[in-house]
């Protein structure tokens, strides 16, 4: 039986869950994951052994950030967001073979910004400033270290013949020199994009040996 390691981006794997089953409860959220993930080790035609799942993410910001409409400091410790995150941390924490792999986020330049359809319908002429709402804003900070673990990770999995498989929750072809690693050392690259249209670009598809999602690991019916 050959060995698998599960490899989750965690901002992607939490937004994607969120937009396809709902936003749930933090422990309902990490026994989702967990179960999503396992659904991995049963195929087809094979049956697959876990090796450990890899969960990259990175812990909530506590500090304050000025909101520009509202005018004052928002102190993201106190919000609900960050204890829902702490929460979910913890519940991964205490599941059997799975190790978390925490960067960090870049509290230095934390802001709160317009999102990419209030800007449209401003420029559009369909949204006036002052109807602007607290729903038209998103906070931004950026993930540090996340995608360079995920790279170190797959490159060892790979060198040190750990597992014969390695399976990646993930959005994006970032991802693609780890994999072309992982496939020259003989190694079953999957990537799960958690139903999400990827561009069908030449290198994506030369590099990865399939492409699989494993649908709503909140249904009892397993495919």
């Amino acid at each position: 039986m050959s060995k698998t390691a599960i490899l989750v981006d965690g901002g992607f794997y939490r937004k994607r869950a969120k937009y396809l089953w709902g936003e749930r409860p933090p422990q309902e959220t990490a026994n989702g994951l967990i179960t999503y993930a396992m659904r991995h080790l049963r195929e087809h035609t094979a049956t697959h052994e876990l090796y450990r799942i890899f969960y990259y993410d990175c812990p909530p910001v506590g500090k304050q950030v000025y909101h520009p409409m509202l005018q004052k400091t928002i102190n993201l410790g106190a919000t609900p967001d960050y204890k829902w995150m702490q929460l979910f941390l913890e519940c991964l924490r205490e599941k059997r073979k799975v190790a978390l792999r925490l960067g960090s986020l870049d509290e230095n330049n934390s802001i709160y910004t317009l999102t990419y359809d209030a800007v449209k319908k401003l420029c559009a002429g369909t949204l006036k400033v002052e109807n602007l709402s607290h729903a038209e804003f998103e906070l931004i900070i950026r993930q540090k270290g996340v995608d360079m673990k995920i790279g170190m990770d797959i490159a060892s999995l790979s060198y040190k013949k750990q597992v014969e498989q390695i399976v990646l929750v993930a959005g994006d072809s970032d991802f693609v020199p780890a994999a072309k690693l992982a496939r020259r050392e003989g190694l079953d690259f999957v990537l799960d994009p958690l139903e999400m249209e990827i561009a069908k670009t030449r290198d994506l598809f030369e590099h990865i040996d399939g492409k699989r999602s494993c649908g709503n690991p909140y249904l009892s019916k397993e495919r």
